[in-house]
């Protein structure tokens, strides 16, 4: 009976959705021909739009922004759009570069490693995710000297792009920075055509986001099957 009251009661306009104002509202997605994939949309500024669409890495099936778990909605509501885009795209690229070295790192170590090939490390056998272990059973320290290079090689990192990190600028990159350029270059491979380093940035992204994939499916594949990536395949032999 008291419930009933209370129903009776209640303004029951309160529980229906207010009308809310109409926003601008512009797609994150934009659908290639036969893209499965339907389209996100978010109200996103237009700041962080402009500033998505200058980066490198949107290349086809999806020639404007491919965002299907509207990542820039997300983005947008921070207190700066802009700055957590581009530490995404920082991270992206950094993980991107260590991804590449530890795809090659798995496939030569196994190589080098192999029953048909020259074995610096006798002891060494089996799946790379295992030679770790097996070198430091032998008496050989490497996470010492490998965290040291990692700190080295982070601190610079961090004192080239960000920014010192005082009560506004906490978690910031530096104002002028461009994610990714740490002027290590010692091949002298970056050009100085914008247009060219465009196109290399955009290669080197992509190639990034596949070796992610891939050192991951490495490690997977491991992990369950228990032997190296080329033994899967029967390209060669290895020593068990």
């Amino acid at each position: 009976m008291m419930s009933m009251n209370l129903a009776q009661t209640t303004n029951l306009s309160v529980l229906r959705p207010r009308a809310s104002s109409k926003v601008a509202r512009r797609s994150l997605v934009v659908r290639a021909q036969g893209d499965p994939i339907s389209p996100k949309e978010s109200a996103v500024p237009d700041d962080v739009i402009s500033y998505a669409k200058s980066l490198p890495g949107i290349t086809q099936p999806f020639p404007q922004l491919f965002d299907p778990f509207n990542l820039l909605g997300n983005a947008a509501g921070t207190k700066d759009g802009v700055n957590e885009v581009k530490r995404w795209r920082e991270s992206e690229l950094t993980h991107g570069r260590v991804a590449m070295l530890a795809s090659l790192g798995f496939i030569t170590q196994e190589q080098i490693l192999g029953a048909n090939a020259p074995r610096p490390f006798p002891h060494v056998v089996g799946p790379a995710i295992n030679h770790f272990q097996q070198v430091e059973k032998q008496g050989a320290v490497f996470w010492l000297p490998l965290g040291l290079l990692i700190a080295i090689a982070e601190s610079y990192r961090v004192q080239v792009g960000w920014a010192t990190p005082s009560s506004g600028n906490f978690y910031k990159l530096n104002a002028d920075y461009k994610p990714g350029t740490l002027g290590f270059d010692p091949l002298n491979l970056y050009p100085s055509d914008p247009k060219a380093q465009y196109d290399l940035e955009s290669k080197e992204l992509n190639n990034g986001r596949l070796a992610m994939i891939a050192i991951a499916a490495f490690v997977a594949q491991e992990l369950v099957v228990e032997k190296p990536i080329f033994e899967n395949l029967n390209l060669t032999g290895y020593r068990k």
